[in-house]
Order: C-alpha cells, then structure tokens, then sequence
C-alpha cells in the first residue's frame, strides 16, 4: 500500500487500505517531511507543483470538470498509483472538488455509489462535495477499471 503516514494532515485511507491525501492549494506548499509522488489537480487554470509528477484536469470551483471523461480517467489512474505511491489531490479550497474526487476513489475501492458522497464527508471533510451537481456527478460517473 502506499507510504502516507495516518498522522499526515489531510491523509484519508480508503475502505481498500489505499491511503491518498486532499489538499486546498490556497493554503501553499505542504508542509512537513512527506512530500506526494503524484499530484491530481481540479483547477480551472493549469496548476503544476515542482517536485513531483502531477497532472492538471480543468475543473472550475463549484462547478464540474469541463471534460468529465478526462476527470474520470485521471481520477482511475490516481487510484491505480495509490496503491504503491504517494497520491494527493488538491484543489483551491480541497473541499468540493477534492471531496468529490475522493467520494469517486472511494467508489473504486468499494463504497457504493449512493453511499459515496457520505463516505467522504465522514473519513476526510464534513463539507466535502459541495454542490448538488457535484453529489449527481460522484452518483452517476461510470467508473472504468
């Protein structure tokens, strides 16, 4: 499984044992010794962190990403590379995107759809998934192995 320590800020392990981390980029560059080996980032402008291998997906705050199939199948590989590496998502506040995002790795490692949205606002934030959009996205994506 991957490397994140449990005590690690903002670290949420999934019901698979897979552990990725949610981040608000607003808040700067993480702290502390555990850097991520791959960065998923929901932003409406592109957004690279130096360091580590990342990838950009164009998702505008508190609306849903502009190409869902792209979203989805960079969501897939995040949650493939959990399983041996160092996986965060971030977004500006890394609660609706991020949360939404996460609700859908949880879909992955066997949360069902309708209970992912509640998955996630208890395991990683009370807020998480923002909108109702959001909820219907996390719902009804068709998840791809």
């Amino acid at each position: 499984m991957s490397g994140w320590s449990t005590i690690t800020t903002g670290v949420v392990e999934l019901p698979d044992g897979r552990r990725v981390r949610g981040r608000a980029l607003a808040a700067g560059p993480p702290a502390g010794p555990e850097l991520p080996d791959f960065g998923l980032y929901l932003t409406a402008t592109p957004h690279h962190e130096e360091g580590w291998e990342s990838r950009w997906v164009c998702w505008p705050d508190f609306r849903l990403p502009r190409s869902p199939s792209d979203a989805l199948a960079a969501i897939a590989d995040a949650y493939e590379r959990s399983a041996s590496s160092k996986v965060e998502i971030g977004c500006d506040g890394g609660t609706g995107r991020t949360g939404t995002a996460i609700a859908l790795l949880a879909r992955y490692a066997g949360v069902p759809e309708r209970d992912a949205v509640r998955w996630v606002r208890a395991n990683y934030r009370p807020q998480a998934v923002e909108t109702p959009w959001q909820r219907r996205f996390v719902r009804s994506a068709a998840l791809s192995r």
